[in-house]
């Protein structure tokens, strides 16, 4: 099993997601998700989602994670979790925040509750959008991304596969049903 970036033709997958979960995603991009996969099964297992939004100061904000019913309890969430803090890092934060009611998941690995005054104004307005649309109760918490902590129990719940899927041709556009797959070079 692993947490791998999402793939374009996975976008309806996704969506479905989405909506069986009850998240909103007005600015849907399959680029923004990641997925975990389970290879035995052959099934994907849950996803997640982090946005960066290009305000005065950029935030970089995980805006969801979801696992299906029957792989809860397994490590699965925190691994997507700690996934998206490693993209947040990758792309040069040193910090990610989330809007949620639901704390106490989010505090286990270093997330700390943040007053709505210390928050920029880019934080505090995407806040209120978060209060208005889907939690009213809703609150900001952040982590530094060296701060990510993983419980340990968690860590061995869901074992390091460093396995990955072949690229398919779908992958890079190829339609299979047309493409053919000839080349000349000129040379002989």
């Amino acid at each position: 099993m692993h947490v791998r970036d999402a793939k374009n033709r996975e976008e309806v997958w996704l969506l479905d997601q989405l909506e069986a979960f009850g998240f909103e995603d007005p600015a849907f991009r399959s680029r923004d998700y990641v997925i975990a996969i389970d290879e035995e099964a052959g099934r994907k297992v849950g996803f997640g989602r982090i946005r960066v939004h290009s305000s005065d100061p950029p935030v970089c904000e995980v805006t969801c994670v979801g696992v299906l019913e029957d792989w809860r309890g397994q490590g699965v969430g925190a691994h997507i979790l700690e996934r998206l803090v490693e993209l947040g890092r990758d792309q040069g934060f040193d910090r990610v925040v989330v809007f949620t009611s639901k704390t106490g998941y989010l505090k286990q690995f270093g997330f700390e509750e943040v007053s709505d005054a210390s928050l920029a104004a880019s934080e505090r307005d995407r806040l209120e959008t978060v209060r208005e649309s889907s939690d009213p109760n809703a609150v900001a918490l952040r982590v530094g991304v060296d701060e990510f902590s993983m419980p340990r129990r968690l860590r061995r719940r869901f074992a390091d596969d460093e396995r990955r899927e072949e690229a398919a041709t779908e992958d890079f556009g190829i339609d299979t049903e047309s493409a053919t797959y000839k080349y000349d070079t000129g040379r002989r």
